[in-house]
């Protein structure tokens, strides 16, 4: 009597009970769920075709389009693997992933069709090439919607098993080639699953698509909002001005984000913005955001901000800085400080520890860090074709995230670095989010990064590199001395550098290897 625990259910639901209620927006085009279910059983249909079976690989470069959401639907229901690449790497990037992928079928938007035509020689492993729009006359595309409309709606549903392989999402490589994430169709029902518990989302609810839907399966967003009966609005591009116009327009909801996106509409001017609704749901990840941001966020905008926690190996979510009712007693800035906690374990995740060295749980007070374990539901099956990755991130039977953090008395844990990224000056430990929290709450610090560089004295110290407001100015001295009054004096960087851009990778993570690159050799006292 059991099935499996897959998303597909939720596809199956949501077009029995929510067919006539509209699913999806993009741009003027406005679909039903009945209508984007059949544009997704017309392209499974036309998968196979092309010679698509279960276990092959299918992979996309797009921004946040129906057709790139209409993937999730149509690969992974015909039993095939979904290869989600993030549209913002390099050429050499996509000729790597589809190629270890082992990808048959690649679909690109128009946008980056330039790009995979330089590469095609390359791509020896592809045997059909899809055009997501018009191919505008170049040789050896296939434009998809005319494959849409000459397929009908009929193919061959195989049995798909829970723990089969539903997508490759392959992580950001910002220090080593990607690595191919083994994400079964368990671990994302149960993400789905679990987001839903915490975060009330219902039918009446509008979803922006303010996160790439690359990104770890969007957050299994794609399957969320569908689970609801909700509406997806799509965006392909993130500008402050269209977020805003489309939160008012299309009467937005809900919305995902990284903290770097958040920072450029808290800061965005008021010729962007224009009247803000407020009761905007905001859920973030990807990198602790600033106290600072969520302030503003809640404060001027009157929206609800929510940190969660994971991995892309983790499907993603792991912890939720669950709300409770004491915070509401807290002023706005304390209660800024709490939301930018990472949190407790999400209630159908798993198990989460914070350990030492030895693998001994750290005290729960605040201030010894370890770092963060888990093992449960959402754990990836492994890197694809990389034994030895996954043995060494599976170690002693959970999973490493690489995350220092400490444990609070009341039970909520703190990411206070990525393990590599902690700072060790003089043999004190430094957290570097915890410096650039600080910073951010300079009137003039827009973004702020510190890195560890080397130093005569100390070994090692703080080095900060700050991206200012628009038309804002502040000194080097200005800055350092605004830190030592706020923390030890040891914290405080030695040093800034005034940038116009820190670099990121396409989620939103600053890339601190870069800058430690690129900055001088010595750090002098």
């Amino acid at each position: 009597m059991e099935t499996p625990l897959t998303p597909l259910e939720f596809a199956r639901r949501a077009r029995k009970l929510y067919g006539y209620r509209e699913a999806v927006v993009d741009g003027s085009l406005r679909l039903t769920y009945e209508q984007f279910f059949e544009r997704c059983d017309r392209w499974s249909a036309a998968l196979q075709a092309m010679g698509v079976r279960k276990g092959d690989r299918v992979a996309y470069i797009a921004p946040n389009t129906h057709e790139q959401l209409e993937s999730f639907y149509a690969v992974p229901q015909t039993g095939a693997v979904l290869v989600p690449i993030n549209f913002r790497l390099t050429a050499d990037d996509f000729v790597y992933i589809t190629s270890h992928s082992g990808a048959k079928v690649l679909c690109v938007h128009p946008d980056y069709l330039e790009v995979v035509d330089g590469v095609r020689g390359r791509l020896t492993g592809v045997e059909h090439f899809i055009s997501l729009g018009s191919a505008g006359g170049r040789k050896g595309w296939k434009e998809y919607d005319p494959l849409l409309a000459k397929s009908g709606p009929r193919f061959d549903r195989p049995d798909i098993a829970e723990n089969d392989l539903l997508a490759l999402n392959y992580t950001s490589g910002t220090t080593a080639r990607p690595k191919g994430v083994m994400i079964t169709h368990r671990n994302a029902w149960m993400n789905v699953m679990d987001t839903l518990v915490h975060f009330h989302i219902t039918v009446d609810d509008t979803y922006l698509w303010t996160l790439p839907m690359f990104h770890a399966n969007g957050w299994t967003f794609v399957w969320i909002i569908t689970a609801a009966g909700g509406r997806h609005i799509c965006l392909p591009k993130v500008e402050p001005a269209r977020v805003f116009d489309l939160v008012r327009s299309e009467h937005v909801g809900w919305l995902c984000a990284a903290p770097t996106v958040l920072i450029s509409l808290a800061n965005a001017p008021a010729s962007a913005r224009g009247d803000v609704p407020k009761g905007v749901q905001v859920i973030t990840a990807g990198a602790p955001p600033a106290a600072a941001t969520i302030e503003r966020l809640e404060g001027e905008f009157g929206w609800n901000v929510t940190q969660v926690y994971g991995l892309t190996e983790t499907s993603p979510f792991l912890t939720i800085c669950e709300p409770r009712p004491e915070h509401a007693k807290l002023s706005p800035t304390e209660r800024g400080v709490v939301k930018a906690k990472t949190g407790v374990e999400m209630i159908g995740a798993g198990e989460m520890r914070v350990v030492d060295s030895e693998g001994k749980e750290v005290p729960m007070d605040g201030e010894h860090m370890g770092e963060i374990v888990f093992r449960g539901n959402v754990i990836l099956q492994g890197y694809y074709r990389d034994p030895e990755a996954t043995e060494k991130v599976m170690a002693g039977g959970w999973f490493h995230t690489g995350d220092a953090a400490v444990v609070h008395p009341d039970g909520y844990v703190e990411i206070r670095d990525r393990i590599k990224d902690v700072i060790i000056s003089g043999g004190e430990n430094i957290s570097s989010i915890e410096v650039e929290g600080v910073l951010l709450r300079h009137p003039a610090v827009q973004e702020a990064a510190i890195v560890g560089l080397p130093h005569e004295k100390w070994g090692e110290a703080p080095f900060a590199f700050v991206v200012l407001k628009s038309g804002a100015t502040a000194t080097e001295k200005e800055l350092i001395d605004y830190t030592r009054e706020r923390l030890a004096h040891f914290k405080a960087p030695h040093g800034v550098s005034f940038v116009n851009e820190l670099p990121k990778t396409a989620t939103g993570k600053i890339q601190k290897f870069v800058l430690r690159k690129g900055a001088a050799a010595i750090v002098r006292q």
